[in-house]
């Protein structure tokens, strides 16, 4: 069984752990890889002390308690992706130099992305391509996020003001789509902090698609304002699409809510090379 609280890199071992529903790293691991300093502990002191407490700046760094090579938890400096991408380019070290590149690179992407928003698109379909989803699923995905972004600016100009409000109007129309919440259905599909959409199979994203599409149309023809009545937008519209869900199965003859996801797909592909 995987260990989930461990990442290889550069096979050294990282530890890592899940704190607010994301996963912080040990820095000190990290900083150990990249600088090949015979004291990471130590190294990192001087790199936070010369980096951020000199100059005031608040930590990016949390202290979280991790087992260490004693058997023993220690509270160790922890900090998520981004903090640690932060990190990384305050170490002088050759085999820090490959992620500052890329991080330039990345800089230069999104800013010619903003210019450029076609762009970011492009970007996109090549990333689900190079993850081995194919061209036909890629479009319907694309589409879906555009469907999306429009009915999530309806509701943010409709009083929706946070994600927990997104959320249950999200819920709703999943349930009436399909039958389950959106957390129930990436149970269902056996996933964990993954993307429920980037598990769906053609249909489920079609069926998606028309829930929110028909929420977006019903709301703009209701000229619905307020939670209460975006939330009935939102259950009427995934009763739509739930209808056509129960007619295409009943066509079928079985359910079209798939537990397949794209990690047993992609688990099988690499068995049969």
């Amino acid at each position: 069984m995987e260990d989930k609280k461990l990442i290889v890199f550069d096979n050294k071992r990282i530890r890592r752990i899940l704190y607010r529903g994301e996963w912080f790293f040990s820095i000190v691991d990290v900083v150990g890889v990249l600088s090949e300093s015979p004291n990471p502990r130590q190294y990192w002191g001087k790199v936070k002390n010369r980096e951020f407490v000199q100059l005031q700046l608040s930590p990016i760094w949390v202290q979280l308690k991790m087992m260490s090579n004693d058997g023993k938890t220690y509270k160790t400096d922890c900090a998520d992706k981004q903090g640690i991408l932060r990190i990384i380019q305050s170490i002088p070290s050759k085999k820090a130099e490959p992620f500052k590149l890329w991080l330039a690179k990345v800089g230069s992407d999104r800013i010619d992305e903003i210019e450029n928003p076609e762009l970011a698109q492009d970007r996109m379909k090549t990333i689900y391509e190079q993850k081995g989803y194919p061209k036909s699923w890629v479009d319907k995905r694309i589409r879906g996020i555009a469907v999306r972004q429009s009915l999530t600016d309806e509701w943010k100009n409709r009083g929706v003001e946070d994600g927990k409000g997104f959320a249950i109007l999200t819920n709703e129309i999943s349930k009436a789509t399909f039958g389950k919440t959106v957390d129930e259905y990436k149970n269902h599909k056996n996933l964990d902090k993954e993307n429920l959409r980037d598990h769906m199979d053609d249909v489920e994203l079609i069926l998606t698609m028309l829930g929110e599409a028909t929420t977006t149309r019903l709301t703009k023809e209701r000229d619905s304002e307020g939670f209460p009545r975006l939330k009935d937008d939102a259950k009427d519209g995934g009763k739509v699409a739930g209808n056509a869900r129960i007619d295409f199965e009943n066509t079928l003859g079985k359910s079209v809510v798939s537990k397949n996801n794209y990690l047993d797909i992609k688990k099988k592909k690499l068995i049969e090379k």
